[in-house]
């Protein structure tokens, strides 16, 4: 089969296109043609070894698939050949091909189309997860998102509005800023001209952020936290960044606040019956015309590297999506 091949860690310029073996299902394994391939931050770090999973190599990235069931292992009785699925591989994504584990994989409504579920799962999971599950975010406080028009930020502009809260986007352009108005944010805050904390209380009157999303971590995180609410909950997504930053501790003391790390991924594992409801809520929303995923750019498989190359410059507005 045809792939996107990641021979030794390094950069995305690395990787290189050709063939690799047919994938063949195991016990408790689904084989999945694939029809599109999310791209996702992770894939950027799996390929540098900075991930927290570390595949042997050789291997493709890509960690997010929709495609059709062409063969099913031992025990599987869940899924048939033909059927349209949307898995979390992990990794493997950028190829014509991939075996995934059974309770890895979601069958796919009618309606729901294989680039609009490979480009959902990642990150309105991991918002919804993080909105919901952990800061418990109500109607009527207020949210603050960093990183807004990345993939997991927008969907937590567009997330948090739909429940019912008042929405400040930050990011770093005008253009990045233009895009979370679009997805519904009451406020921006340009994080490259203006102080975060500065204008977090402006914005709030004085009173802070009830609930902080950060997926960028670095120089970002403490202006933010300086500017939280009263019993905030701080949500530690990520660190698109590249820097994890080193948090005062007499802040969360001073501030009453809670500082929650967000793992989607684990949580889909250790907790899959909560996991499972929260991916039917967010299709159900999806069908309705409630929640739509912004597609930057399509790439083809042959040029899925210049997908990540795009993550690593900064260049991709909410979600790019590799179509096979």
């Amino acid at each position: 089969m045809k792939a996107i091949i990641c021979e030794e860690f390094g950069p995305p310029e690395n990787l290189k296109f050709g063939e690799l073996p047919d994938p063949k299902p195991g016990k408790d394994q689904v084989l999945i043609a694939v029809e599109a391939c999310g791209v996702n931050f992770p894939d950027f770090l799996i390929v540098q070894n900075k991930y927290q999973f570390k595949p042997e190599l050789p291997f493709s990235p890509g960690g997010e698939v929709a495609g059709r069931v062409i063969r099913v292992g031992e025990n599987v009785t869940e899924f048939v050949e033909g059927q349209q699925v949307l898995a979390l591989c992990g990794w493997g994504g950028f190829a014509e091909q991939v075996v995934v584990d059974v309770d890895r994989v979601f069958s796919l409504p009618p309606g729901l189309s294989a680039e609009v579920a490979a480009t959902t799962l990642y990150t309105y999971g991991t918002s919804f997860h993080a909105l919901k599950d952990r800061a418990k975010l109500e109607e009527g406080e207020t949210l603050l998102v960093l990183g807004a028009a990345g993939g997991v930020g927008l969907a937590a502009v567009e997330l948090g509005r739909l429940m019912g809260a008042k929405v400040i986007a930050a990011a770093s352009s005008e253009e990045k800023l233009a895009l979370c108005k679009e997805k519904g944010a009451h406020e921006v805050i340009n994080y490259s001209k203006e102080d975060l904390k500065t204008r977090i209380k402006e914005l709030t009157g004085g009173k802070g952020a009830n609930v902080i999303y950060d997926p960028v971590g670095g120089i970002y995180t403490e202006s933010a936290l300086r500017g939280i609410a009263w019993k905030g909950r701080y949500l530690i997504v990520g660190f698109a960044n590249g820097e994890i930053p080193k948090i005062p501790m007499n802040l969360p003391l001073l501030k009453g606040c809670s500082i929650q790390g967000v793992f989607w991924g684990q949580f889909s594992k250790l907790e899959p019956k909560q996991s499972f409801e929260n991916i039917g809520q967010l299709v159900k929303w999806i069908l309705q015309g409630k929640i739509k995923q912004h597609i930057s750019r399509r790439y083809s498989l042959e040029d899925s590297s210049e997908a990540l190359k795009d993550l690593e410059q900064r260049r991709m507005l909410g979600k790019g999506v590799v179509v096979i």
